[in-house]
């Protein structure tokens, strides 16, 4: 079951690098065992008790959960969407360096030049076109 309250999002923890390294895998690759995991990763791989460890870690903060297949042998899975990740994720940027000021946002990204006029402009006309 995937998170899709607003509530539980809000209260969403972050991830580490390595954290949210391990979630990408299981957003492409779906529900798996720390085994499958592992073969996912170039060499050098992690140790698979550093995985397993780090996956329980995502489970106690609520993005991964799981099914046992047997009394030590468990399947994992994203209990978070990506999406919802990435929104809170901005949300979360937003609300603490731009004190909730959606166009200080994009007015930096202007400014700095991460987004163009025409950009912004196109940008616009989506949103008017929703």
């Amino acid at each position: 079951m995937l998170l899709k309250s607003n509530e539980k999002q809000n209260n969403m923890k972050s991830l580490t690098i390595k954290e949210e390294e391990i979630m990408n895998h299981f957003w492409e690759n779906g529900e798996m065992k720390i085994s499958e995991l592992h073969a996912l990763y170039e060499e050098p791989r992690p140790h698979v008790n550093t995985l397993s460890t780090l996956v329980k870690i995502l489970e106690e903060k609520g993005f991964v959960g799981h099914k046992a297949l047997s009394p030590r042998n468990f399947r994992y899975f994203a209990k978070v969407t990506k999406d919802g990740y990435r929104k809170n994720s901005l949300k979360d940027v937003v609300d603490k360096f731009f004190d909730r000021d959606y166009l200080g946002v994009v007015n930096t990204l202007v400014k700095d030049e991460k987004i163009s006029l025409d950009e912004l402009k196109e940008l616009i006309k989506m949103v008017e076109n929703q």
